[in-house]
């Protein structure tokens, strides 16, 4: 069964910290290892989801591994379906409660650079997808569920043109480029990009 994002910490937390390390006190369960999984792609890189460093990094022994995962395939699978349900969820309420289509827009532009520019897994992830064509089959996934949401929301507002959801999206992740740059700055920035567009009606 895989992990479900409730059961993981929630995106902008200490879990991914640098570093994270848990002592094993208790029975390791499959949700503290794909926890680890997504500390470790952050911290490290893809070289870190192995059995061996993954039991270092949570202080007990690969056979714990062993015994929630047929293999490291099988490990990265799981992985992988976890960011996607968290990220699936994170879609489903970006638009929040704003009272105009204009509002929504804006708030799910802003969610799509948080989530670029803060320590959640999807830059690594990203990274990741450029060796990886399973990380690649699955940033697709989650790149076409944003965008159709961007689509749709643009045409709630009168603007049928693909290109223009292309253009915010790929603004809005190329956000997590600018390391240097806070999250403000970044949000406010991809909301004067759609403010643009709609002012371009």
């Amino acid at each position: 069964m895989l992990a479900s994002p409730a059961m993981l910490a929630a995106p902008n937390t200490s879990a991914y910290s640098p570093c994270m390390t848990v002592t094993a006190t208790k029975r390791l369960t499959k949700s503290d290892w794909l926890l680890a999984g997504l500390g470790a792609v952050v911290d490290v890189g893809p070289d870190a989801l192995k059995a061996e460093p993954l039991a270092r990094r949570l202080g007990t022994t690969k056979g714990s591994f062993y015994w929630h995962f047929k293999d490291v395939p099988a490990f990265h699978t799981e992985l992988l379906a976890t960011w996607e349900m968290q990220v699936d969820d994170e879609l489903l309420e970006a638009p929040g409660e704003e009272s105009t289509a204009a509002a929504r827009l804006r708030r799910l532009a802003q969610t799509i650079t948080k989530r670029s520019t803060t320590m959640v897994p999807d830059p690594s992830i990203r990274a990741w997808a450029r060796s990886n064509r399973f990380a690649a089959q699955a940033v697709a996934r989650v790149d076409s569920r944003w965008l159709t949401s961007l689509q749709d929301h643009l045409a709630d507002l009168g603007i049928g043109n693909p290109e223009m959801a292309r253009i915010i999206y790929a603004a809005a992740v190329g956000m997590g480029d600018f390391g240097q740059t806070s999250t403000c700055e970044n949000t406010d920035a991809i909301g004067s990009l759609v403010d643009l567009v709609l002012a371009l009606r």
